[in-house]
């Protein structure tokens, strides 16, 4: 007769692999010693979890950010341009070097 296991395991690339096996090891603890340290094990792993999801996060929160400041700075480069370009447009003597 085959059991499912106490602790899911079926996102292994949330978890270390240190805390799975940690969580096989208790699964083949005797039951008085396996019911006190499940309930822990799965707390660790919940906020395992929990943790590297809020680290996905932030990192998609960092390259979003990092791609608003490029686009910034390229339209502040070019209002910079437009800004002096319309400086020396209305700079006395301007028709007269334009004409030339």
């Amino acid at each position: 007769m085959t059991t499912s296991p106490r602790f899911p395991t079926a996102s292994h690339d949330e978890l270390p692999r240190d805390l799975l096996d940690l969580a096989e090891s208790i699964e083949a603890l005797p039951a008085p010693f396996r019911t006190s340290l499940e309930r822990l094990v799965a707390r660790v792993m919940e906020s395992t979890r929990r943790r590297r999801r809020i680290l996905a996060l932030v990192q998609d929160a960092l390259s979003q950010l990092r791609l608003d400041m490029k686009y910034l700075v390229f339209d502040l480069e070019a209002t910079r341009r437009e800004r002096d370009e319309y400086r020396r447009a209305l700079e006395p003597g301007a028709d007269d070097d334009a004409r030339a």
